[in-house]
């Protein structure tokens, strides 16, 4: 076995890792195939997921830095004499919310560029510098220039709580980027990475030209690592670790391609913890993203099963966030599978792993609650209630819970919705949990609503709105589906739960349980 290396956990400089002997998952392929086939891409993955660290790579190779490339798969496929200008922009850092604050970050890096480089353009406004710089690093240097764009759209991001901010700030990128185009002349490359796939209507209508990967099967693990470089790459660190709860937990972003991938600092803090828990989704509270579910109506019970076209996974501008493309760019929900129908793709989506399944229902369930402390009261409530099999405690338990959710939110949903939003309270604190879930559950003879394993029994849980179906329809469905035949092999104890809902009462108003062999 190789000996252990120090783990690159927040290093994002490849010539750092190369130098200290940090462990170092190969992507030097895709950056060969990247160059020798195109010139200008656009790639979006979740944040955390070495996007930055790929970047710094493409600069390393376009500056011909060939002593970091000894032993990797590029090395020796390259003529390491030609070496090529390059002009990197990132956008990880500055308050963009402040009005006009883009414009002097942006001017602040050039800056920077024309003192590291010599090079000297004094224009004042922001696209003539960056094409004045573009044009004399060609000039000085005889060769085209690498240009290199990180978080792209974070200035927008920021922002979209402040959304004539995050429209003038798109507004200005656009301008920005379609400088590239029009210097091509002194471009030889470019790539541009961010967290959202805004449409090229909107941000990148001047960069026609711009071939984006994020979809591209062959690129699928350009960031990321696969089950391979865990049991290669990664061999010193697996023993004392479970392997098959790592990929349970981390394992299972999919971008077409033919394996799924775990997120980077996952792993890395998995190593270095030895401790699974939810590492990445606890670095960045998805407030903003909770706050749209809500508001939207859309419960964690809907999450499991949405489906996208390109054109949908696409649609995301500061006036237009589709909520798949929100869940799916910002990497709460994965690409699970795809097929053709007619003309277009469809992708079936859903939570990539453990970890972000329990961590987003916990977060929504806690939402709901209004506050933490109630919250993590009422889940422990639940596990000590489940573990005892004490259904009666159960009822008292949700109705509670129900009875302590705001009014307001009754308001702004009507009752064809409120059947799967019931669901989803139900759903959200046993996924909160990190309980074997699962939702339309499909049998022979229909989709079972909920279905949840746990301490060696089966639950079976059908929910129904009785203003919409008549009183007793969930325990009928329940026995004339004979939902329990898919689970007798296992032979171990199932309950039928039917919950049945009022929207008068605002509450469940029914909780039949029969226990069946």
């Amino acid at each position: 076995m190789n000996p252990k290396r120090k783990l690159p956990i927040g290093i994002q400089t490849f010539r750092t890792i190369r130098e200290e002997g940090c462990y170092y998952v190969d992507k030097t392929a895709h950056v060969e195939r990247l160059v020798e086939e195109g010139a200008h891409y656009f790639l979006s993955r979740p944040r955390r997921f070495g996007k930055s660290l790929f970047l710094d790579t493409l600069k390393e190779f376009f500056e011909g830095s060939e002593a970091l490339f000894e032993g990797l798969a590029i090395h020796g496929r390259r003529d390491w004499s030609v070496r090529h200008p390059v002009l990197r922009l990132s956008f990880g850092y500055g308050n963009f919310k402040e009005p006009g604050y883009l414009h002097r970050n942006l001017m602040a890096q050039l800056d920077a560029v024309e003192r590291r480089t010599g090079v000297v353009c004094e224009y004042t406004t922001a696209p003539e510098r960056f094409a004045c710089c573009l044009e004399a690093l060609h000039r000085e240097t005889g060769q085209r220039v690498a240009v290199l764009v990180d978080e792209y759209d974070k200035p927008i991001l920021d922002a979209l709580t402040v959304p004539e901010v995050a429209r003038a700030n798109r507004d200005f990128l656009r301008g920005l980027y379609s400088v590239v185009k029009d210097s091509d002349a002194h471009v030889r490359f470019t790539f541009i990475t961010g967290v959202s796939k805004f449409s090229k209507v909107s941000l990148f209508s001047g960069l026609n030209n711009l071939t984006d990967i994020t979809l591209d099967p062959g690129c699928s693990a350009i960031c990321g690592y696969t089950d391979a470089d865990l049991d290669t790459v990664f061999a010193p660190e697996l023993p004392g670790l479970d392997r098959d709860e790592i990929r349970r937990w981390y394992n299972g972003y999919g971008w077409l391609g033919g394996e799924k991938v775990y997120n980077p600092f996952d792993i890395l803090l998995l190593f270095r913890s030895r401790k699974f828990a939810a590492h990445w989704f606890e670095t960045g509270t998805p407030t903003f993203l909770i706050d749209t579910l809500v508001k939207r109506g859309v419960g964690s019970f809907a999450l499991e099963g949405m489906a996208g076209t390109d054109a949908l996974l696409s649609t995301f501008d500061v006036d237009d966030m589709a909520t798949e493309a929100l869940l799916f760019q910002t990497g709460y929900l994965t690409i699970r599978d795809h097929k053709r129908l007619g003309g277009r793709t469809v992708y079936r989506l859903g939570y990539p792993n453990q970890e972000v399944r329990q961590s987003l229902n916990d977060s929504l369930s806690r939402h709901l609650a209004g506050d933490s402390t109630r919250q993590m009261a009422n889940s422990i409530r639940l596990y000590e209630l489940l573990e005892a099999n004490d259904f009666a405690g159960l009822k008292t338990l949700f109705h509670a819970f129900y009875a302590s959710i705001p009014h307001q939110w009754y308001t702004n949903n009507d009752i064809a919705r409120f059947e799967g939003y019931y669901a989803s309270v139900f759903y959200s604190y046993f996924a909160g949990l990190g309980l074997d879930v699962k939702v339309e559950d499909s049998t022979s003879r229909g989709r079972l609503d909920m279905a949840v394993r746990f301490n060696a029994n089966v639950y079976l849980f059908e929910f129904k709105v009785v203003e919409l179906e008549p009183e007793g329809a969930a325990m009928s469905q329940l026995k004339e589906r004979r939902y329990a035949d898919k689970y007798r092999h296992l032979g171990q104890p199932i309950h039928l739960i039917a919950v049945e809902f009022s929207k008068e009462a605002r509450n469940l108003v029914a909780f039949e349980v029969e226990r069946t062999a």
